[in-house]
C-alpha cells in the first residue's frame, strides 16, 4: 500500500508548486468540522465501507493529472480509496493516519518582536494549536507545549538551550498538554495558576509575580473567563501570551469549564470575569504582540498582530459589558472532541494512556467564543 507521511505532506504542501490533490472521503459534515487546507471533499466513505466499486463513479472525476492523497479519520477507509484509485489507473497515495496523523504536524518559526532574545512559535495546523519557546541567554521557557514532546526538545537542541521552565496559560480543553511531563523530564518547575492546577504536582503563579528567564522578565498577569485559572504571559512589554483568552478575532469561551464540572460557576459569571480580564490587557502596550494558543483554521507560524491591531479586528473588544456577556453567554458554539476528558486530564483529573491521546484529541480544537 502506498502511504505518505503527515510530515512529507505537510512539507510539499508548503511547495507551491506541488502536484498535490488531497482528497477527503469522510462525511461533509466531518470534513467540514475540519481538514487539511486546500483538500476537497468527495463523500464516499458508506461506499467505501459497503461495495467500494461504487464509488468509482464519484471518483472518476478528479483530474488524472494530479498526484492524489486520500484521507479519513484514522487512514483505514482511505486506503481503500487509493485501492480503487490505483485500479482506476490514478497515481494515489493514503495519509498516514489520516486526520489523526494530520493533527500531530507541528511546525515553527522565530516571531520578529522587539527582544534582544529569541522568541520561536511553534504551529500545529491540524488543531489551530500555537506554542512558543523564549530562549534567553541560553535558558529556555515553553508556553502551552502539546504532549509531543520531541518538537520542543528539537528546538531546545537547535538553540542549544537549557530550559529552566515549563508554563500553561490554563488547562486546557481541546489537547493534552505536554507541560508536567516537559517539565519532569528536565527537572524545572511546571507553573501553572492553583485554580486549575486542581489535582496535578505544579508551582504556583500568582497575578503580578515575575519569572526571570535568562536576562528576561515574565509577569503573569491572572485573566480568569475562559477557565478560573487562565493567566496571560508579558514578555517585558514586548508579547504578550494570551492563551485562549484573547485571539486575535475572537475571546475565549466561558462555559468549558462549568459543562466539564470542574468550576463552581455559571456562564454568565464567567463571562463577565473575562470582560474584566480583557480590560486589564487591554492597558498593556499598543506594540506589544499578542500570541495566542489557538488561531482558526491551519496556522502558518509566526502567526502575530500588535495588540493595537487586534483591537481593530476584534469585534469582542467593542463590546460593552453588558452587550460581552449577553453575546458570550448566549451563543455557545460547538464544543471540542472529548472536551470533559481532555480538561479532567489537563487538571489532574483523569489520567489517560499514551497510545489513547492522539484519539482523544481528535478534531477541531473549537476553544473560540466565535
Amino acid at each position: 500500500m502506498s502511504d505518505i507521511s503527515p510530515e512529507e505532506l505537510g512539507e510539499r504542501l508548503q511547495d507551491s508548486k506541488n502536484n498535490l490533490l488531497v482528497v477527503d472521503i469522510r462525511h461533509q459534515r466531518e470534513f467540514d468540522d475540519w481538514h487539511v487546507p486546500g483538500s476537497v471533499n468527495v463523500d464516499v466513505y458508506d461506499e467505501l465501507a459497503g461495495d467500494p466499486d461504487e464509488a468509482k463513479a464519484a471518483l472518476s472525476d478528479l483530474p488524472e493529472a494530479k498526484e492524489i492523497v486520500t484521507v479519513c479519520g484514522a487512514g483505514l477507509a482511505a486506503e481503500t480509496a487509493t485501492e480503487v484509485l490505483q485500479e482506476m489507473n490514478y497515481n494515489a497515495e493514503t495519509l498516514e493516519d489520516g486526520m489523526n496523523g494530520w493533527s500531530r504536524v507541528h511546525r515553527h518559526a522565530s516571531v520578529s518582536v522587539d527582544l534582544d532574545e529569541t522568541l520561536v512559535q511553534i504551529a500545529r495546523p491540524g488543531k489551530g494549536c500555537l506554542s512558543h519557546v523564549l530562549v534567553s541567554d541560553g535558558n529556555a521557557a515553553v508556553f502551552d507545549p502539546s504532549h509531543y514532546l520531541e518538537e520542543y526538545e528539537g528546538i531546545l537542541d537547535e538553540y542549544d538551550a537549557e530550559l529552566v521552565g515549563v508554563f500553561d496559560t490554563h488547562a486546557h480543553a481541546d489537547h493534552v498538554s505536554g507541560g508536567a511531563e516537559l517539565a519532569d523530564r528536565h527537572g524545572v518547575p511546571y507553573y501553572l495558576h492553583p485554580k486549575d492546577a486542581l489535582a496535578i504536582g505544579a508551582t504556583p503563579i500568582e497575578d503580578g509575580q515575575t519569572v526571570a528567564v535568562g536576562s528576561l522578565d515574565i509577569e503573569v498577569i491572572h485573566t480568569p473567563g475562559h477557565s478560573e485559572g487562565s493567566v496571560s504571559f508579558d514578555i517585558e512589554g514586548a508579547a504578550l501570551i494570551t492563551g485562549d483568552t484573547l485571539f486575535h478575532e475572537s475571546v475565549g469561551r466561558v462555559e468549558l469549564g462549568v459543562e466539564a464540572g470542574i468550576e463552581d460557576s455559571n456562564v454568565e459569571q464567567n463571562a463577565a470575569t473575562l470582560y474584566e480580564s480583557l480590560q486589564r490587557l487591554q492597558d498593556r502596550a499598543d506594540d506589544a504582540f499578542v500570541l495566542p494558543a489557538h488561531d482558526p483554521g491551519s496556522p502558518e507560524p509566526p502567526v502575530t498582530a500588535t495588540l493595537s491591531e487586534v483591537r481593530e479586528r476584534n469585534e469582542d473588544l467593542g463590546r460593552d459589558r453588558e452587550e460581552f456577556i449577553q453575546v458570550l453567554a448566549s451563543d455557545i458554539p460547538d464544543h471540542p472532541p472529548n472536551f470533559e476528558r481532555v480538561k479532567r486530564t489537563n487538571v489532574g483529573q483523569e489520567s489517560v494512556p499514551v497510545d489513547e491521546l492522539a484519539e482523544l484529541e481528535l478534531g477541531p480544537n473549537n476553544c473560540a467564543a466565535e
